[in-house]
């Protein structure tokens, strides 16, 4: 059983590595923070704390370092959500506030919380699965080339380039466009795909394959926004960061690639008492980062959830990472929302 003391002194040790990276010795301890006890009693706990497998030595004489177990024990009951500074906070403030559309603001999002914690940032589409079309529209761009947009309920603009093999007049597209709009506006992904599919044009046959081309490119622009996909920023933090991994860092930057992978990570975390799920060290080797914890937050987007957050070393800042993630994501749901 550990003692109060025997938590406060785990606390340290976690708080001096992160900072460090030296593992923490009893006399460091008793120099840089006001036990009140002697080296001696402080080791008698770090002792106790061994036992307990939430410390561990690296090296023999050496100091001792936290397991994943000890990140554990300091995430749930130990850690102290620092609140953001002022400006940490008119940071997110302004550099999300200008964003344009749904993908602008992620990818603000994701190099934002990549600057604030010095981790790769993830952010998780809103469900995009379970979003409706809201519009269709086709932007001539040259006589045989035009941009088809499809805009979703949750925001999302998806957008392809159309090569034609002849020309269009500007009153046919439009019949096209309204045509299609009519018959896939306000329904979901999958009923749209069958909608497209079902689609025939009931003009001039020889307009036909022209049609068919821009409702195939179309349908492909509905079947991407069918599946949940991530947006991620910062992995050149991950090299600076390599020393924190045992061997090579390729099997980490192997698996942040593959997403469904991490959307099945991000699914089964727990929101704890803050509103942020951790996981941590040897929790994810099912999911190939047994070197890795996982910080998330969840926000919406027109009622709909996604998560977002980071992924970096056991060895980081918990508090200021967990405080930068769950801001990040109550801002982005008030943005979203206003949308």
């Amino acid at each position: 059983m550990v003692s109060d003391r025997g938590l406060d002194v785990l606390r340290v040790i976690v708080q001096d590595y992160v900072a460090s990276r030296e593992p923490v010795g009893s006399k460091s301890i008793v120099d840089r923070h006001s036990f009140g006890v002697s080296a001696a009693t402080i080791r008698n706990d770090m002792a106790l704390l061994e036992e307990e497998e939430l410390i561990a030595a690296p090296h023999t004489s050496s100091g001792r370092i936290p397991t994943d177990k000890g990140y554990r024990v300091f995430v749930d009951h130990l850690a102290d959500l620092r609140p953001l500074t002022p400006a940490q906070r008119q940071a997110i403030e302004t550099f999300l506030g200008h964003s344009a559309d749904l993908d602008e603001v992620l990818v603000r999002s994701v190099r934002l919380l990549s600057q604030l914690t010095h981790q790769v940032a993830l952010v998780q589409y809103p469900s995009l699965s379970r979003a409706k079309v809201r519009h269709i529209e086709f932007v001539p761009l040259t006589e045989t080339r035009i941009l088809s947009v499809l805009i979703t309920d949750s925001g999302g603009v998806e957008q392809r380039v159309i090569d034609l093999p002849r020309a269009l007049d500007e009153q046919t597209l439009g019949e096209v466009r309204a045509r299609l709009n009519v018959a896939v506006v306000g329904l979901g992904m999958a009923e749209a795909s069958v909608a497209l599919a079902a689609s025939v044009w009931p003009g001039s046959p020889a307009l036909q394959p022209i049609v068919d081309l821009i409702t195939k490119t179309l349908a492909d622009q509905v079947g991407a926004n069918r599946q949940d996909k991530l947006v991620m920023a910062g992995a050149a933090n991950l090299v600076r960061t390599e020393d924190d991994f045992s061997g090579s860092i390729y099997p980490v930057l192997e698996a942040i690639e593959e997403q469904v992978v991490l959307l099945r990570l991000f699914g089964e975390m727990e929101t704890d008492q803050h509103g942020v799920s951790v996981s941590i060290g040897r929790e994810n080797a099912a999911f190939g980062l047994p070197e890795a914890s996982v910080l998330t937050s969840g926000y919406t987007a027109n009622g709909n959830l996604a998560r977002l957050g980071v992924l970096g070393p056991t060895r980081m800042d918990y508090s200021n990472n967990m405080a930068a993630v769950r801001a990040v994501a109550r801002y982005l749901s008030r943005l979203l929302g206003e949308t």
